[in-house]
C-alpha cells in the first residue's frame, strides 16, 4: 500500500518551488525563434536564470496547476470545516486510500475541471495561450465547453482532430495531480488524464499519464531511473509516448555523459517536422526525459538541460522542476534560483485575489488534500495553519517551512536583507545613521509597472483591504546603536505615499514585540505594501545595526471601503481593482463605463468573503438589463440583481446557467442615477434601490464569493463609485 513521506509537505513545496524555477528559466527562450542552436550560441551553458525579472507575470504553466484542481482543493475544505472533522464524519471508504479507487466526496470528474475552465478563465486573455479554434487546444476546448460540449468530448480527437488533441497542454498543467497522491503514480495517472481529457486526447493524455506518475513516484524513490521507469510503467505498450521515453532510455544507456548528443537525436529521429501542429507532446516528452536522466541527481542541472534544449522550454523546465524538486528536495535548490521566487507568483485567472499565491500556503492545501485522499488524518501543524489563513479568507504567515519567505521583501535590498533563519524571517539592517529609515513589507496588491513584461495579462484584486487587522509579531538584535523606532505602515497605491498606522515602538533587545494596527481608509485608493518601517534614532555620529526576526505576520478581519474610479487606472486590459469578462471596461467622467453587445461582467472583492453589501451609483445609458453581483465564485457562479427589462428589477441565480428567483416592477429610466445596493447576509439576498428594498429573497446556494456588477444582454452604463461594507 502507498505511503505518505515523513516529509510529506516539505516535497510538496519544493516540487511547485521547482515547477516555478523551471518555467522561469525556461520563459525567456520558449518563442519559435529560440531554437536548441540559437541558445547554445547565444548563451552556450545555461547556469542562471537569462532575464532577471522584477516580478515574473503569469504564465499558463503556472495557471493550470493552480486553477485546475481547484474542484478537489474546494472538496477538501468542505471536509475540513465540517463540524467533527473529515476523518469523523467519512467512512474510511469514502475517501479512498491505498490500493482503492476513491469516491465522492473526493472524486474529481472531467465535467468538475471543465467548470473550473469556465468559472476561472477571462474568454480571450490570461490562464492559457488563445491561439484560436482549431490552432490553440486549450482555446478550441475553451470555446467547446462554452458552447455546450461536455467533457471529455471536449478535448477529444473525434471532436477536434489527433493533431489539435495531442498537443503539449495535455501533460503542462497536471503537476498538481501527481503531488496529491504521493507514492501512488497509478491514482496520479487516473485523476490526471481526467483533468487532462477536458482539452486533450491520445498521446496527450499520455503526458498526463507519465508526468503526474513520475512526480507520484519521486516520494517513493530514491533515484530518477526508478522515476522514469514508474511513469513509464502508467503508459501504454503501443503508444508514441512509450516509444520516445524508451528511445532516451536507450541512448541514455550507450551514451551516459552527452546530453547535447542525445537532445541531437532528438532533433533528427523525433523533431517538430516530424510531429504535426504547433508544439506537439511526443519531441516534448523526449526533453523531459533526457533532462531527468542526464541531469544525474542535480536540480540544477535537470532544468538548466531542460532549457538548453529547446523547443517548449518553460513547460519541460517546468515539469521536470516539479519532479526533480520532489525527488531531491528542498536542499537541492540552489539559493540563486529559489531566491528571486521568494515563495510567491502571479496568476492570471478571473479572481483577481486568487492571482496573488503564496506557495507554502499552497503547498498546504494541496499536503492537505494529498492526505485526505490517502485517508490519513491531517497533521494538526497543517490543519490549525489552514484555519488560521488559507490565502483566501485571511493571510497567516508563520515561517516553519524551511526557507519560506511568503514573498515579503524589503524597500532596499542593497541596503537591507529579508531571509529565513530558524523559523523566523530575519531583516537585517546596517549602519543607518539618525533619522535613516528601512522597510520590510508584504504586496497585497500588484500595477502594471511591477512588471516588465506582457505575459498573460495578470489582473489583481487586493487581498488586503481597508478595514482589515495586521498583526505583525518580532524580536531585535541589535549589533550597533542605541534607538531603533518601529512602527506599522501601509503605502497608497495611488499616492505612492506611506502612511504610518502605529504608534512608534523602541524594542528591547531579546524582547518579544508585536504591533496590531487596522488598514486604514484610503479615500477610494488600496494599500499596495503593508509592514514595518524602522528608523534610526541614534545620535549625531552614531549607527545602528542589527536584525529583527519576524516570526508571525497575519492580516485578517472584515473590510469597508470605497473604490474611487478616478484614482484607478486601465492596466493590463482592465481597470484597477476588477477583473473583466466580456464587454469592453473603460474609465469616463471619474466612473467606470461599461459597452458591450453581450453578457458582461466585471469583479472584485476578496474570494471567499461571506456576508457582503456592494453599493454602486448606477447610470443606465443604453439597453435595459444593468446590475451588481454578489457572492460570484466564477464566471458561472453567483447572485445578479438590478434593473432587468423596461420597468422591472430581478435577482438571478447563476449556476451554470441564469435562473431568475424574483422579480418586481420598478419605473427606472436610462440617463438619471440610481444609487443601487445588493447585498448577501445568511441566505437573505436583498437588493434596495436609492434607499428602498425593492426585492429580497432567501436562497443559501452560494455562501461567499466576490462582488461586481455587469449586464446580461447588450447594454451601456456608467457604475460607481463604489462602497463596499464585510458584514
Amino acid at each position: 500500500m502507498p505511503t505518505i513521506p515523513s516529509d510529506y509537505l516539505e516535497r510538496v513545496y519544493a516540487g511547485l518551488l521547482g515547477k516555478n524555477i523551471g518555467i522561469r528559466l525556461g520563459a525567456p527562450v520558449e518563442p519559435a525563434i529560440w531554437t536548441y542552436e540559437r541558445i547554445r550560441e547565444v548563451y552556450g551553458d545555461i547556469t542562471s536564470y537569462i532575464k532577471p525579472y522584477r516580478n515574473f507575470a503569469a504564465d499558463d504553466d503556472a495557471n493550470g496547476p493552480v486553477y485546475f484542481v481547484r474542484p478537489l482543493l474546494e472538496k477538501v475544505e468542505r471536509l475540513r470545516n465540517k463540524e467533527g472533522g473529515w476523518l469523523g464524519s467519512l467512512p474510511q471508504s469514502a475517501v479512498g486510500a491505498g490500493e482503492g479507487n476513491p469516491v465522492a466526496p473526493l472524486a474529481i470528474e472531467p465535467s468538475e475541471v471543465a467548470r473550473a475552465w469556465l468559472d476561472y478563465s477571462r474568454e480571450g486573455v490570461g490562464m492559457f495561450w488563445w491561439g484560436g479554434y482549431g490552432r490553440s487546444t486549450e482555446h478550441t476546448a475553451y470555446l467547446n465547453l462554452k458552447h455546450g460540449v461536455p467533457a471529455p468530448e471536449s478535448g477529444s480527437i473525434a471532436r477536434n482532430g489527433k493533431v489539435t488533441a495531442e498537443q503539449i497542454g495535455g501533460q503542462i498543467f497536471i503537476d498538481t495531480w501527481g503531488l496529491v497522491w504521493p507514492s501512488n503514480p497509478e491514482m496520479a495517472a487516473e485523476y490526471a488524464v481526467r483533468a487532462a481529457s477536458v482539452s486533450h486526447d491520445g498521446e496527450g493524455l499520455h503526458g498526463a499519464r507519465f508526468i503526474a506518475g513520475c512526480i507520484a513516484a519521486a516520494f517513493r524513490e530514491t533515484d530518477v531511473e526508478a522515476v522514469v521507469g514508474a511513469g513509464r510503467a502508467m503508459l501504454p505498450a503501443d503508444s508514441a509516448y512509450a516509444a520516445v521515453v524508451d528511445a532516451v532510455l536507450r541512448f541514455h544507456a550507450q551514451h551516459p555523459s552527452d546530453w547535447r548528443a542525445c537532445q541531437e537525436y532528438l532533433l533528427a529521429e523525433w523533431g517538430y517536422d516530424k510531429w504535426p501542429g504547433l508544439c506537439h507532446i511526443i519531441p516534448n516528452a523526449g526533453v523531459c526525459v533526457l533532462a531527468l536522466l542526464y541531469g544525474k541527481g542535480s536540480f540544477a542541472r535537470t532544468v538548466e538541460i531542460a532549457t538548453m534544449c529547446g523547443w517548449d522550454t518553460d513547460c519541460n523546465a517546468g515539469n521536470v522542476g516539479t519532479i526533480a524538486g520532489v525527488l531531491y528536495g528542498l536542499d537541492a535548490l540552489p539559493a540563486h534560483y529559489r531566491a528571486p521566487i521568494n515563495d510567491s507568483i502571479v496568476l492570471s485567472g478571473l479572481p483577481g485575489t486568487l492571482n496573488i499565491l503564496d506557495i507554502p500556503t499552497f503547498a498546504r492545501r494541496v499536503a492537505e488534500a494529498g492526505y485526505m485522499l490517502a485517508g490519513k488524518a491531517v497533521p494538526a501543524s497543517i490543519t490549525e495553519a489552514l484555519q488560521r489563513g488559507d490565502g483566501e479568507r485571511a493571510i497567516w504567515f508563520d515561517f516553519v517551512l524551511p526557507g519560506s519567505t511568503h514573498g515579503i521583501r524589503v524597500s532596499d535590498p542593497t541596503r537591507f536583507a529579508a531571509r529565513h533563519r530558524s523559523g523566523a524571517l530575519e531583516f537585517q539592517f546596517e549602519r543607518l545613521v539618525k533619522e535613516e529609515s528601512g522597510k520590510l513589507f508584504f504586496k497585497p496588491f500588484y500595477r502594471r509597472d511591477d512588471f516588465d513584461d506582457e505575459r498573460y495579462s495578470p489582473i489583481f484584486s487586493p487581498i488586503a483591504r481597508p478595514g482589515q487587522k495586521v498583526r505583525i509579531e518580532f524580536m531585535l538584535e541589535r549589533w550597533e546603536g542605541q534607538h531603533i523606532g518601529v512602527e506599522g505602515y501601509v503605502r497608497d497605491t495611488f499616492t505612492r505615499q506611506d502612511i504610518i498606522a502605529t504608534g512608534t515602538i523602541f524594542p528591547q533587545e531579546g524582547e518579544p514585540c508585536r504591533l496590531d494596527f487596522q488598514i486604514p481608509s484610503l479615500d477610494g485608493s488600496f494599500p499596495d505594501e503593508i509592514g514595518l518601517k524602522i528608523t534610526s534614532f541614534s545620535g549625531k555620529g552614531k549607527r545602528d545595526s542589527g536584525r529583527l526576526f519576524i516570526r508571525h505576520f497575519s492580516i485578517e478581519g472584515k473590510a469597508s471601503y470605497t473604490i474611487d474610479m478616478a484614482k484607478q487606472s486601465v492596466e493590463f486590459g482592465c481597470v484597477t481593482p476588477f477583473s473583466h469578462d466580456g464587454g469592453t471596461w473603460s474609465i469616463e467622467s471619474g466612473r467606470l463605463h461599461l459597452m458591450t453587445p453581450v453578457q458582461a461582467a466585471s469583479y472584485t472583492g476578496g474570494y471567499r468573503v461571506g456576508d457582503q453589501r456592494i453599493t454602486a451609483q448606477v447610470r443606465p445609458i443604453a439597453g435595459d438589463c444593468h446590475m451588481l453581483l454578489v457572492r460570484t465564485q466564477g464566471a458561472t457562479r453567483g447572485y445578479w440583481a438590478g434593473f432587468d427589462g423596461p420597468g422591472h428589477v430581478a435577482i438571478y441565480k447563476n449556476d451554470a446557467g441564469f435562473t431568475r428567483l424574483a422579480n418586481a416592477e420598478y419605473s427606472w429610466q436610462a440617463g438619471r442615477d440610481y444609487v443601487m445596493a445588493f447585498e448577501a447576509i445568511g441566505s437573505s439576498i436583498c437588493l434596495s434601490i436609492d434607499g428602498e428594498k425593492v426585492l429580497e429573497i432567501d436562497n443559501d446556494r452560494f455562501d461567499s464569493g466576490m462582488l461586481g456588477c455587469g449586464t446580461l444582454r447588450a447594454s451601456r452604463a456608467l457604475y460607481g463609485p463604489f462602497t463596499v461594507e464585510e458584514l
